[in-house]
């Protein structure tokens, strides 16, 4: 694993579920399901939108919003993922992800190493498949964030 940092609200969730035993992992992973928000009314229904996570077992959509700034630092993320109810892991992830990330500069997030999700202890608790789907997440976003901010 890489030692970069991750951004501090992404440090403590990582924190909370490193020091949580499996079962409990398993818990405040169905906690970040039910948190995570609905699509705003602009995407609600228009999936061809989004972007099709593939490497998640439950279909997942997600898209990226930057803000206008000069800078990297000060152009805000905002996250959005379409996933279904019956798909609580594949939402869970997205809700880390939604409560880490979203808010952030895009510098923030481009900054997230690539290995973040391997950072939550997870693996011992879902599968590897699981996991590769939160990593494909984490590419996605960065990769739309770099889209997004290099015009």
């Amino acid at each position: 694993m890489s030692d970069t940092p991750l951004p501090a609200p992404l440090a403590e969730i990582a924190e909370d579920f490193r020091s949580a035993s499996n079962d409990l992992k398993l818990q405040l992973l169905l906690e970040f399901s039910d948190e995570l928000p609905g699509l705003p009314e602009r995407y609600a229904g228009h999936l061809d939108q989004l972007e099709r996570v593939d490497e998640c077992q439950s279909p997942l959509f997600l898209t990226v919003e930057v803000a206008d700034g000069t800078s990297l630092e000060d152009r805000v993320v905002s996250l959005f993922f379409d996933a279904p109810a019956e798909a609580p892991t594949t939402r869970g992830f997205a809700g880390i992800l939604h409560e880490g990330l979203d808010g952030l500069s895009a510098a923030e997030v481009l900054a997230v190493p690539d290995d973040a999700p391997m950072r939550f202890g997870l693996a011992e608790a879902v599968s590897p498949l699981r996991m590769r789907g939160m990593v494909a997440m984490l590419g996605r976003i960065k990769r739309q964030v770099r889209a997004k901010t290099s015009g």
